[in-house]
């Protein structure tokens, strides 16, 4: 079983690793050093020719060696081999020439990476920190192959070895579905000849199991024969690498592999923690949704606990069945008039219980919409407030009582400050008092408090909100006011408190101060803000791991995002259609993780039938999220149907053309575009900015929306801003 601290994990801050940089040119030396510099982990030294490297490793231990093939007094295999004679360290290969057979060769002897000292160089030198930290987190994840040869098991975990990875051997099925079933496995590499049982046969068994279905299985085998490898893939194969192998391209899909299985994974757990937040959020609130008429479609256990229903007597009833009669029919016709025009409505409602008692919730009503901006249904979170309140009723009541009764008002007061955050100031608004309980929320004292004006413990967007100023002019007009504030502490930190101030007013109507009565919010809030990171981080990772599949970066779906956003809002789209689509527009290759990786990353041209499979990832992509209510995965579920559409019709899945085609799809076909050109995919190398430009003018009209793209370019240096932001 694999738990989630095992895949979120990172270099530790505290180790440190030692590299040492061999290269005889004194710019790419003092540019591989500074690059590394960038890593507090990584400490460099440098060397220029052999007999300086020897020296070095003679006095100190490296993790990594960066070593140039060719030196003022050695070169080539020979170099190499002296290297390794004295060191352990890892290796990464430059070199300004390619030769395909001296970097096999180097492969077989344990080097790490071999990288080419070419134009494309600027792409290596930042890839080079990505190498040892991956190679690093590479520890974590265990490898399990399963041939019948011992001489090819032990071949494979000499060549994993290299990368890092744990490496477990089995000769058998038996013996490697025992192995399996007792360790966390990332990948398994699978023969097809085992003497105990045939490997698809095996790798059917896994694939029908709930624990093991998405378990990345990569099939290693002499076999030649098209059906073998055709059935290996429709069971879910991740590859089919024919034996003998080139060594690098082995490892490489073993990486690709694990990061797969990673992103899953990891996926997997946000998912864990977006249900866990939701169970907080269900603990601490009070939560109902209704259908658009009002109709109560669930009620959580604290909802039923305060009110005294139980979900039986509340599911498909109307949401009066809890309204107290002293409340105004106008306040239900601003919510429904608030609600039904799609905004978020909050107040304070005084609702009563079964049993007839009253209690007080401050309310956030929320419309649900679907992808066609249509409401689906409302959601309810509520915090009961019935003693702020009473507190409250309580004061207006007894402004004007006897001095008998104000000795009653004192003792509700000492009570009510036990378990109430409770502040009071004076007319210019500056602090005359504050209760324990905000001293030990706010961690100032007494002294420290009074006589500063109360906006100053307000975080500061209030002040440039100008809320502070709102709610002043409303409390000079003797109303009572509510808001949820962010508060600062004392030592900086934020604290949330749902807040009524209230008008102390004498018997001539004149104001002589304001009471502040703060319920602690804090947990609810940050809960919230947790839970909507989450989702979007749960997203972004479903994009990846399309992406990841067909090699491409993290970086790509976090670009298509940006330019779907800025292109949004440019197409006078506001700014949360904009924000919907930059949420969106990650997951518009998600269908890629049903492409067999044979045909995903096939480096030259698609055959007619392999792109008619090509194509089929924007429906599946739509198929697996179509289903949801939320309106973030709805509207990816628009974009990945549509994004492969062209305005002349020409496209795919559909053949939609023009203004057919959703918005979203017009616009996140532009940015995938822009930015695919410009990047380096196994079936081609990066497009230079001037092609790139020359087939949007070409195509304007024809695969792209003309005033998207006319916008495009009017605003190319915003752009491009963002393409420097977020290189690979």
């Amino acid at each position: 079983m694999l738990y989630c601290d095992d895949i979120y994990h990172t270099i530790d801050e505290k180790v440190e690793y030692n590299i040492l940089i061999v290269e005889d040119s004194e710019m790419f030396n003092k540019a591989i050093s500074s690059e590394l510099s960038k890593n507090k982990n990584f400490k460099s030294k440098q060397a220029y020719t052999l007999n300086d490297a020897q020296n070095l490793l003679q006095e100190d231990h490296f993790d990594f060696i960066i070593l140039d093939l060719n030196l003022p007094d050695a070169f080539g295999e020979e170099l190499v081999d002296a290297i390794k004679q004295i060191s352990q360290a890892k290796l990464i290969i430059l070199t300004a020439e390619v030769d395909v057979q001296i970097r096999e060769t180097l492969f077989k002897k344990g080097i790490l990476d071999y990288l080419v000292k070419d134009k494309t160089f600027s792409y290596s030198l930042k890839s080079i920190a990505k190498i040892i930290e991956n190679v690093e987190l590479n520890k974590k994840d265990t490898i399990l192959v399963i041939d019948d040869s011992k001489f090819m098991c032990k071949q494979l975990e000499t060549l994993l070895h290299v990368k890092n990875y744990n490496v477990l051997t089995a000769l058998n099925a038996k013996e490697g579905l025992e192995i399996l079933y007792s360790n966390s496995i990332s990948t398994l590499i699978l023969d097809m000849e085992l003497p105990d049982k045939h490997g698809l046969e095996l790798l059917q068994e896994l694939k029908v199991t709930t624990e093991y279905c998405h378990l990345p299985v990569i099939i290693l085998s002499a076999s030649n024969d098209p059906e073998v490898v055709r059935s290996a893939l429709k069971l879910g194969a991740s590859d089919f690498i024919k034996k003998p192998f080139n060594i690098e391209e082995f490892t490489l899909k073993v990486d690709l592999s694990v990061t797969t299985y990673r992103k899953r994974v990891q996926l997997l757990c946000s998912q864990q923690m977006v249900s866990e937040y939701k169970e907080i959020v269900d603990e601490s609130s009070l939560v109902t949704k209704t259908d658009t008429k009002g109709i109560i479609t669930y009620a959580n256990d604290e909802f039923c606990r305060v009110s005294g229903y139980t979900q039986e007597e509340l599911i498909g009833k109307p949401h009066n069945i809890v309204r107290h009669p002293d409340m105004s029919a106008e306040v239900f016709k601003t919510m429904w008039k608030t609600i039904l025009a799609k905004k978020t409505w909050k107040g304070v409602i005084k609702n009563r219980t079964k049993m007839g008692h009253p209690y007080y919730v401050k309310s956030t009503i929320k419309p649900i919409l679907d992808i066609n901006g249509d409401i689906v249904e409302f959601i309810s979170i509520r915090t009961d407030i019935s003693e702020l309140e009473a507190y409250k009723e309580l004061l207006e009541e007894n402004l004007e009582i006897s001095g008998n009764n104000l000795n009653y008002l004192k003792q509700h007061e000492d009570a009510t400050n036990s378990f109430i955050s409770v502040m009071k100031t004076n007319k210019s608004g500056k602090i005359i008092y504050v209760n324990d309980n905000f001293l030990q929320l706010s961690g100032y004292s007494k002294n420290e408090l009074y006589g500063k004006e109360c906006k100053s413990i307000r975080a500061i967007k209030h002040i440039k909100q100008g809320d502070c100023d709102k709610l002043h002019k409303q409390l000079q007009d003797k109303k009572t006011v509510s808001f949820l504030f962010e508060n600062i502490d004392k030592d900086g930190n934020s604290f949330y408190t749902d807040t009524f101030i209230s008008p102390l007013i004498d018997k001539n109507r004149v104001i002589q101060e304001y009471v502040h009565l703060m319920h602690n919010v804090t947990e609810v809030v940050k809960v919230h803000q947790e839970l909507e990171e989450t989702q979007k981080e749960i997203i972004y990772t479903m994009g990846e791991i399309g992406e990841s599949r067909s090699q491409e970066t993290g970086n790509h779906v976090k670009r298509v995002a940006e330019y779907s956003k800025l292109l949004a809002l440019l197409a006078g789209l506001g700014e949360k259609n904009a924000n919907l689509l930059f949420i969106a527009s990650p997951m518009h290759d998600i269908g890629k993780v049903a492409i067999p990786d044979a045909i995903l990353n096939k480096p030259g041209r698609h055959t007619s039938e392999e792109f008619e499979i090509m194509k089929t990832h924007a429906e599946i992509g739509f198929n697996i999220l179509k289903a949801s209510k939320r309106p973030t995965l709805r509207a990816a579920a628009v974009v990945a149907y549509t994004h492969h559409e062209k305005w002349d019709g020409s496209g795919y899945p559909r053949g939609k053309k023009g203004n057919e085609i959703h918005i979203f799809g017009r616009i996140t076909a532009i940015a995938d575009v822009f930015d695919a050109l410009g990047s380096d995919r196994v079936y081609k190398k990066a497009w230079e900015l001037e092609k790139i430009l020359a087939l949007f003018k070409e195509e304007k009209g024809k695969h792209f929306d003309p005033k998207l793209v006319d916008l495009f370019f009017d605003n190319l240096d915003k752009f491009l801003a963002i393409r420097d932001k977020f290189k690979d």
